[in-house]
């Protein structure tokens, strides 16, 4: 029976370190790699053919040798991408190389036969979308705030005025700049006023201010769900934008209604785990508190006080559903 589970990662990556470290207490075969290695220290033959019916053949890195068969689950956390083996190229020879690895190594690696992915890549890019995230969660009959994607200004001003209060957000953090480091632009109150054509230049996603009383962190993986209120000591707007290390958490139960909507929507897209985020207009206990913002197919959450125990739900998954030893 297939084991062995195949985590695919950048080489500093604490999270996957966690449950890397937790199967390993299982015995459960664990192999990592990052596919933007590929070259001397990330070899491979894969074969397929009448004979077979998925992709067959051996992976190497510097310290494992991986029968594709042998794979029967796939943690995909965050590697680096196919480009950075390739800086040292003139741009199109860098394209070309990039291309082909993703299409060639990565074509076979993001379709391993019998193999459970957490997350597959394909889902989490085809979920990472906010506009069709906030369609979901109204379709799964959950509340969000009133919200406007626009590169029109009249349309941006009208919408404001409908509001008390308006916030602006990204639809992504900010590109790698030339030093290398990516940056972040957090959601922030807009005056209307600063309004002009400038909004033309690309998409813009506006929406109503919550009236919260706290931010919620809900985790989900697989069947288990994992949820901390979270305040930020200065009341800022945005969490993220200040100390981590200073947010105050409390656990909070998810009411079944939200539950059950948070299952569905991670079914919906094929995926096995989200990082869901919440405004709350109350203490929580009621459906109607919960203000659904967004869902990070592929979110960080080592920095939460539940961080074993989620570890855990990620080793239990990738172990026992995955096909891996019990």
């Amino acid at each position: 029976m297939a084991s062995t589970v195949l985590v695919v990662t950048a080489l500093e990556d604490v999270t996957a370190d966690w449950v890397i470290d937790a199967l390993n207490e299982r015995e459960v075969p664990v192999a990592r790699l990052d596919p933007a290695d590929i070259g001397p220290g990330l070899t491979f033959g894969f074969r397929i053919g009448a004979d077979s019916p998925g992709w067959g053949g051996r992976l190497r890195t510097v310290s494992r040798e991986v029968k594709l068969g042998e794979v029967a689950a796939v943690y995909y956390r965050r590697p680096t991408p196919y480009a950075a083996r390739f800086e040292h190229l003139p741009q199109q020879q860098r394209e070309f190389a990039a291309t082909e690895a993703r299409h060639g190594l990565g074509g076979v690696l993001n379709h391993l036969h019998g193999a459970m992915y957490v997350n597959h890549p394909s889902a989490v890019a085809h979920a990472d979308f906010k506009p069709l995230q906030l369609q979901r969660f109204i379709e799964l009959g959950l509340t969000i705030p009133p919200t406007l994607v626009t590169n029109d200004v009249e349309a941006a001003r009208k919408f404001a005025a409908e509001h008390e209060r308006v916030i602006c957000k990204t639809f992504r953090g900010l590109p790698p700049g030339g030093d290398g480091y990516t940056g972040a632009i957090w959601a922030q109150r807009v005056d209307p006023d600063t309004f002009d054509a400038a909004l033309a230049v690309t998409a813009h996603l506006f929406q109503a201010e919550v009236p919260k009383t706290a931010d919620a962190r809900v985790t989900v993986v697989g069947r288990r769900v994992f949820a901390q209120q979270l305040a930020a000591p200065n009341g800022a707007l945005d969490w993220r934008r200040g100390d981590w290390d200073e947010l105050v958490h409390a656990p909070i139960t998810v009411p079944s209604p939200i539950e059950a909507a948070l299952h569905s929507y991670l079914a919906s897209f094929g995926l096995l785990f989200g990082c869901f985020d919440f405004a709350l207009t109350g203490d929580g206990d009621d459906p109607a508190h919960w203000t659904a913002i967004e869902c990070n197919p592929n979110g960080q959450w080592g920095w939460l006080p539940d961080a074993p125990a989620i570890t855990t739900a990620f080793a239990d998954i990738l172990s026992t559903e995955g096909g891996g030893r019990r």
